[in-house]
C-alpha cells in the first residue's frame, strides 16, 4: 500500500511559507542546510532564502514548498484539517502567524495561509 511520502505545496515564496508551516505544526522544522547544500543554491545565484524547494519535516509526512510562478489562485485541490484540542486558541495563534480566517463552522474553521491555501482547524476527536 502506498505512504504519503509529503504533501507539496505551490507557493511563490517557499521560504517564507515553510516557516510559517513549521510554526504551526507541532514537532515541524524546516529542514537544515548543510555546506553543501548551501554550497549548491549559491552556484545557482540562490540562498535558503531564495531556494525555490523548502523541506519541512516532522512526525508525519514532510511538506515541500516550491516555487510555482504561474499557479492558479482560484483553488487549492488539497487542504490540511489540523486537529487540535481547543480550535478558538489555535485560530488565534495561528491567525498571529499570518493566517486570515475564511468562515466558522461547527466544530471546525476554514482559514487561509499568507499565500491563500486554504485549511481546516478542527476539534480534535482522537478521543
Amino acid at each position: 500500500m502506498p505512504i504519503i511520502r509529503e504533501i507539496v505545496f505551490e507557493s511563490s515564496t517557499p521560504s517564507r511559507l515553510a516557516a510559517f508551516w513549521a510554526s504551526v505544526l507541532d514537532d515541524y522544522a524546516v529542514r537544515p542546510y548543510d555546506d553543501a547544500e548551501i554550497a549548491r543554491l549559491a552556484a545557482l545565484g540562490l540562498t535558503p532564502e531564495t531556494d525555490p524547494t523548502v523541506m519541512v519535516d516532522g512526525p508525519g509526512p514532510s511538506l515541500c514548498f516550491q516555487r510555482v510562478p504561474s499557479r492558479d489562485y482560484t483553488n487549492n485541490r488539497i487542504h490540511l484539517d489540523l486537529a487540535v484540542d481547543d480550535v478558538a486558541t489555535w485560530v488565534e495563534r495561528v491567525a498571529s502567524l499570518g493566517a486570515r480566517i475564511v468562515r466558522r463552522e461547527a466544530g471546525y474553521t476554514v482559514m487561509k495561509d499568507p499565500e491563500g491555501n486554504q485549511f481546516c482547524i478542527t476539534s480534535d476527536r482522537r478521543g
